[in-house]
């Protein structure tokens, strides 16, 4: 659980640390993909093995990964859990899993294979108490993940919605003790064009804690439009295509956002 210190504490971290960079590593079918707006029929294929590319970000000096198991996600449960127990292992990295985890068995199973924290998103909507038994257990090690798909919250590995915007739901979610957020711009994901920063500021303003934001990073100054918000909430960005296709490098991305 956060220390004592609520807001306060959490300015004086970021203001040591500035926003963190998350390299994602996104595991469909044994490889590290991308996908084009969240849709599995869109998916660029950048390594044939996830410890491959999670040690690339660790040489080059990322300190977090962020983690999707995205067989995890369209089953309803994790698949690739020794794939993380093996990254963990091998590179000494805090990584943040999510994917599939719907039941209290599935975040014990990704804590034992040396998850950090774990990122629930549909089940935190399956209208039972699941969620607040998650924050009970493990406080701050949960993560909720808000993933908007045109205004609407997505679910089911990104292939429904309901009729939940991201403020409502961050909203809903906040009331119920989640502290924790990712923020994920589906419709950005994957397309390079950068993030809304109005909205990124909304979000961040509604988040009882910690935001980290994810969705369509291409370039330095696109994550300098993030941490120009200089707000106290916002915590983390996850990078994926940009990073992959060598458009800046880890390096360059953790000095513009710890400016």
């Amino acid at each position: 659980m956060r220390a004592a210190g609520g807001l306060a504490g959490l300015r004086r971290d970021l203001c040591r640390h500035g926003v963190i960079l998350y390299p994602a590593v996104d595991i469909l079918d044994g490889d590290v993909v991308r996908l084009a707006q969240g849709d599995f029929a869109r998916s660029t294929t950048y390594a044939s093995e996830p410890l491959a590319a999670a040690k690339l970000w660790a040489a080059a000096g990322a300190e977090r990964l962020h983690i999707v198991d995205l067989d995890g996600a369209r089953a309803g449960e994790p698949v690739n859990l020794e794939s993380v127990r093996t990254i963990v292992a091998e590179t000494g990295l805090e990584v943040q899993l999510g994917g599939g985890l719907r039941t209290g068995q599935a975040i014990a199973a990704a804590i034992a294979a040396g998850a950090s924290r774990v990122v629930i998103g549909t089940a935190a909507f399956d209208g039972t108490d699941f969620l607040e038994r998650a924050l009970a257990e493990h406080g701050d090690r949960v993560v909720v993940s808000v993933d908007s798909r045109g205004g609407a919250l997505a679910t089911d590995g990104w292939t429904e919605t309901i009729a939940l915007g991201p403020l409502e739901a961050v909203a809903a979610l906040a009331a119920r003790g989640a502290s924790r957020f990712i923020y994920s711009d589906i419709d950005r994901d994957g397309m390079l064009d950068g993030p809304d920063g109005d909205t990124v500021r909304r979000i961040a303003d509604a988040v009882p804690g910690e935001l980290t934001y994810a969705g369509g990073i291409g370039a330095l100054e696109h994550l300098q439009t993030l941490a120009q918000l200089a707000h106290p909430r916002l915590a983390g960005v996850i990078v994926g295509k940009a990073l992959y296709e060598e458009r800046f490098t880890v390096a360059q991305a953790a000095s513009v956002l710890a400016d």
